[in-house]
């Protein structure tokens, strides 16, 4: 990580500077440098690392806040509940494919349903780490976390988002999972956006065609369509869902009203994550047909660059368009 994040700002002054290079700092730094600034403020923020390079900038300054378990998942999110004793907030960092899957029965049962307020913080997520193979392949993450009791899931669209995310769960009681790409991504805002967790947000507003993504690169797929259609003249709104739990069931309601069909785009499987918790919410209340973008139900064992394995799953504007157009035309 780039040595600078340590530098002595606050947690304003973070927002300041991350704003201002929000399409430059990947989102892990931008987190890191705000959870700095908050546990220099509050020394009852703990943060934990399995082998994750925070070491560099929490050991020397706050090592009475910070613990480096290596790599030990499930020790890690074990440490963490043991640690809320004395500690308000911990933070327990790790990349998504291993702290996820490799810690669920920990995290089911020592934070989900101990209710502690521990926040997993993972990087690397969906298919941010292709290039390894399917072993660093994140596509369950979401499905499996949304299924626990108490957790909130949270997967910001950019560094800025990211940084007013890390700040509202330092306030939030409970825990959550933060989920985390690997390299920036261009930010989507001209303006700096309010933040709430649990309320999603209109990019563009809803048409005939409303897509609903999560996390950075759906969302700018979601754009993208967006664009498309109405260069076609067919209206289509934007909402990002940085929080898919607890779900923003009245934008999803607010989207059902207007659209004759809804499209889910996310960097995980098509069952399990974004696209079936707003399948579940339109069922409730009924609405138009849903179509799920997302990894096919099947063995993804490719390799290659995250833009690459996207494209292949059809987590691109090409499809997204092609499934709103079996609706619309």
């Amino acid at each position: 990580m780039n040595p600078t994040l340590a530098e002595p700002r606050t947690a304003s002054e973070v927002l300041d500077h991350v704003w201002e290079n929000r399409s430059a700092v990947p989102a892990r730094d931008a987190y890191t440098m705000t959870l700095l600034a908050l546990a220099r403020s509050n020394p009852s923020i703990a943060c934990l690392s399995i082998d994750m390079d925070l070491q560099d900038h929490f050991s020397g300054e706050l090592h009475r806040q910070f613990v480096d378990l290596g790599i030990a998942e499930q020790n890690t999110i074990g440490v963490a509940a043991g640690m809320t004793v004395s500690a308000d907030q911990v933070f327990a960092n790790g990349m998504s494919p291993f702290t996820i899957a490799r810690a669920f029965e920990q995290i089911k049962i020592d934070v989900a349903g101990a209710d502690l307020p521990i926040k997993i913080v993972a990087t690397h997520a969906g298919l941010a780490s292709g290039h390894y193979g399917p072993t660093h392949h994140s596509l369950e993450d979401i499905g499996a976390v949304r299924m626990l009791p108490n957790m909130a899931v949270v997967a910001p669209i950019d560094a800025y988002q990211t940084a007013q995310a890390t700040a509202a769960l330092a306030r939030t009681p409970g825990p959550a999972y933060l989920r985390l790409g690997k390299q920036g991504t261009p930010s989507p805002f001209e303006r700096r956006p309010e933040f709430e967790l649990g309320r999603a947000q209109w990019l563009r507003d809803p048409g005939r065609v409303v897509f609903i993504a999560t996390a950075p690169r759906p969302n700018l797929v979601a754009a993208e369509a967006a664009r498309e259609l109405g260069e076609r003249g067919i209206t289509a709104g934007h909402l990002n869902m940085h929080t898919v739990k607890p779900l923003d069931r009245e934008a999803v309601r607010e989207a059902a009203a207007h659209a004759e069909v809804v499209v889910t785009i996310e960097d995980h499987r098509a069952v399990g994550g974004l696209g079936g918790a707003v399948c579940e919410a339109t069922a409730e209340t009924g609405g138009p047909p849903v179509k799920r973008i997302g990894v096919p139900d099947v063995h993804y064992d490719l390799v290659g660059d995250e833009g690459h394995l996207l494209d292949r799953a059809g987590i691109n504007a090409d499809n997204a368009v092609a499934r709103a157009l079996e609706v619309v035309s």
